[in-house]
C-alpha cells in the first residue's frame, strides 16, 4: 500500500504540472464542449495504461539500451504538438461553434488525447524511471497489476475532471468572447513546446 500511495502521489503531481496534455484537454473542453473534453481525457487514460504496461515489461532498460526509441518518441511528440498548434492558429478566426483546430467528433477527441499522451516524452521519462523505481524490486505480479490499473483510473478521473471544470458555462462564455485571442495564444504555445521538444537533447 505504501508503494501504491507513493506512485499515486508522484503521478498526480506530474498530472498537476501544466504541459502539452494539459493544454490539449483544456482547449478541447473549452472549444468543443464537455463530451469532447472528457473523451480526450479518457484517451489520455488509455495511453497511461499502455505506458504503465510497457514499463512493467522493462521500459527503462529498453530506453537505456536503445536511445533511438526515446528520440523517435520525442520527435513524434514534437511534430504532433506543432501540428495541433498550427491547426489552432488556422482556426482562430472561425466561429466558436466550429473551431478549426478542435475535434468535432467523439473518436477524434479521444484520438487527440491519446496521441498527445502516447507521444509525450515526459510520460516515457516518468514510466521508464520514477514509476519502476518506486515499486519494490521483488514486487509480486498482483502489486504490479494493481499499480497499472490504479494509474489508469487516476488518469481517467483527473483528466476527465479537468475537462469538466473547463467546460462549465462560465468558462465557455469567456471563451466565446475571446476565442480568437485564446486560440492564437494556445496555438503559439503548443507550437513553441513542439519546437522546443524537437531540439531538446
Amino acid at each position: 500500500m505504501a508503494a501504491l500511495a507513493a506512485i499515486a502521489g508522484l503521478f498526480l503531481l506530474a498530472c498537476a504540472s501544466p504541459g502539452p496534455v494539459w493544454l490539449v484537454i483544456t482547449s478541447t473542453a473549452i472549444g468543443a464542449g464537455r463530451r469532447a473534453g472528457v473523451l480526450a481525457g479518457l484517451g489520455v487514460a488509455c495511453a497511461t495504461l499502455i505506458w504503465a504496461s510497457i514499463a512493467m515489461a522493462g521500459l527503462g532498460l529498453v530506453l537505456a539500451r536503445m536511445e533511438w526509441i526515446g528520440t523517435t518518441i520525442r520527435l513524434a511528440g514534437a511534430a504532433y504538438l506543432v501540428w495541433i498548434g498550427w491547426r489552432m492558429l488556422r482556426g482562430a478566426g472561425s466561429p466558436p461553434v466550429a473551431p478549426g483546430g478542435l475535434p468535432r467528433g467523439g473518436a477524434s477527441a479521444f484520438r487527440r488525447g491519446f496521441l498527445a499522451s502516447i507521444t509525450n516524452p515526459k510520460a516515457a521519462a516518468f514510466f521508464g524511471s520514477v514509476f519502476v523505481v518506486t515499486l519494490p524490486e521483488a514486487a509480486p505480479d498482483g502489486l504490479r497489476l494493481a499499480a497499472v490499473l490504479m494509474l489508469g483510473a487516476l488518469s481517467a478521473a483527473w483528466h476527465a475532471g479537468l475537462a469538466v471544470v473547463f467546460s462549465t458555462a462560465r468558462v465557455q462564455a469567456a471563451y466565446a468572447a475571446s476565442k480568437r485571442r485564446l486560440d492564437l495564444v494556445v496555438g503559439v504555445v503548443l507550437m513553441g513546446l513542439g519546437l522546443r521538444l524537437a531540439v531538446a537533447r
